[in-house]
């Protein structure tokens, strides 16, 4: 439109084309009046509209962004793209989570190649019956989760609030239970390398342990705030803050009852132990029978093969015997020295003395002597791999205790929808990772004998 305007302008003016540019700017410059009513107005108001036709697209913009949902954040279209992106991210996410294991994997894999006896004797240490308690709770934590993800997406508010309470509270008794293992190794001396001063003689410490305690302390601190919350709640009527801290107390309480648990297995494996440890000494009272009776059947063996012949095995009578002897003091008489040699070395290896060439070392009286393993370099190592393994595996347990609180706040305040379920779905993806990487690590700490 400007260029019309300027060219219906130059011919009006009789401006040509070919005209110099000095006697253009010469004639501007003397009309400036015919300039501004026959091309500045014009480009003016052309401006004018150019610049509304923006504010025309920000107030539609403005308004396709109430056109969004609450859930939908701004730079995503639908919910569709929101849930893929989220769930692509936690893929992401969750396979640094699986690289960071594996170090801690091969670095076990290291260590019990180079010494497997070390692994093996420290294990007798580790209660089996503990580990298996809480693979089993986080297996059922992982059906509990997954559930509750189908809650969410069926919008189903108050199942799903139970489910993630009762998820939670399998995480409590795994802790608890864990609370209980890491005590009762700390007070024997059970610790990693620089802290290890585990000594046999030491008898265990009765009663309650002050690292239990230390432990405990911060979920005792969480309950009774919790309860405190919930008092006052009811008494000023705030409904949202009950629903929340009911089933939040109940969580915590799980704790102390995966003490509980803890303690009941703990102790009964120290009495198997006692028993195992007695019966052992009766065993060893047997062995020394029982080595008492072999000592007799090898002399016995020793006065047979003096008193038969080497070669055929017949029964040498006591005045042959001592023919023989008489003989041998002869030099020339080569063959019955060699006879008689022989019936010697044959009483030797008939009572256990010596070890035929190529044979057990069982059938002898020579053992092999195990290895020292109670040192800070082996022993202390093992457990510092437990420490390290068990230990990251328990942070990552409080982390989805915390993400896990978050969602079931949201879900009393019933925030989740069948478009819009992702933060469980997340959640749900990290919580069965965790279990998987514990499933892993209870045949190769617990199992090993």
């Amino acid at each position: 439109m400007r260029c019309q305007y300027v060219r219906q302008w130059r011919f009006d003016a009789g401006i040509w084309p070919c005209a110099g540019d000095d006697f253009l700017y010469n004639f501007t410059f003397n009309h400036r009046s015919l300039l501004d009513s026959t091309v500045l107005g014009p480009l003016k108001n052309d401006m004018a509209t150019t610049e509304a036709l923006p504010e025309t697209h920000d107030s539609h913009g403005h308004d396709h962004d109430h056109d969004h949902p609450a859930f939908l954040a701004h730079h995503f279209d639908t919910p569709e793209q929101q849930f893929d992106s989220g769930k692509l991210g936690m893929w992401l996410f969750l396979v640094t989570e699986i690289l960071f294991f594996s170090g801690l994997f091969v670095a076990y894999a290291i260590f019990r190649s180079l010494r497997p006896e070390v692994f093996v004797g420290c294990s007798e240490f580790l209660n089996t019956k503990l580990g298996a308690i809480n693979t089993g709770v986080l297996l059922f934590s992982s059906f509990t989760m997954a559930w509750a993800v189908r809650c969410a997406q069926v919008e189903e508010h108050k199942r799903l609030t139970a489910l993630l309470a009762a998820t939670l509270s399998c995480a409590m008794v795994f802790l608890g239970v864990k609370a209980i293992e890491y005590s009762h190794k700390w007070e024997l001396g059970l610790l990693p390398p620089a802290l290890y001063f585990y000594n046999p003689a030491n008898p265990h410490h009765e009663g309650i342990s002050m690292y239990l305690v230390y432990l405990s302390i911060p979920f005792a601190i969480g309950l009774v705030g919790l309860i405190v919350w919930f008092l006052i709640s009811q008494v000023t009527g705030n409904a949202f803050a009950v629903a929340v801290s009911k089933p939040l107390i109940v969580v915590f309480a799980c704790f102390f009852v995966g003490v509980g648990l803890g303690t009941i297995l703990e102790s009964g494996e120290s009495h198997d132990s006692s028993h195992a440890a007695a019966h052992a000494e009766g065993d060893h009272h047997d062995s020394d029978h029982g080595a008492g009776d072999h000592s007799h059947d090898a002399e016995h063996a020793t006065d047979v093969a003096a008193t038969t012949h080497p070669v055929t095995g017949q029964p040498l009578g006591g005045a042959d015997s001592a023919i023989l002897q008489r003989l041998a003091k002869d030099e020339t008489n080569t063959g019955i020295r060699g006879d008689l040699v022989a019936r010697e070395r044959q009483g030797e290896v008939a009572s256990g003395g010596v070890v035929p060439r190529g044979s057990s070392s069982s059938l002898g009286m020579v053992e092999a002597i195990p290895r020292e393993v109670n040192t800070r370099s082996q022993a202390g190592v093992f457990f510092g791999i437990y420490y390290v393994m068990t230990g990251i595996h328990a942070i990552h347990i409080l982390a989805g205790i915390g993400v896990l609180i978050w969602l079931l706040v949201r879900s009393v305040r019933q925030d989740f929808n069948r478009q819009y379920f992702g933060p469980v779905d997340y959640v749900g993806l990290y919580w069965h990772i965790v279990d998987l990487i514990w499933i892993y690590l209870f045949p190769l700490l617990y199992l090993i004998r």
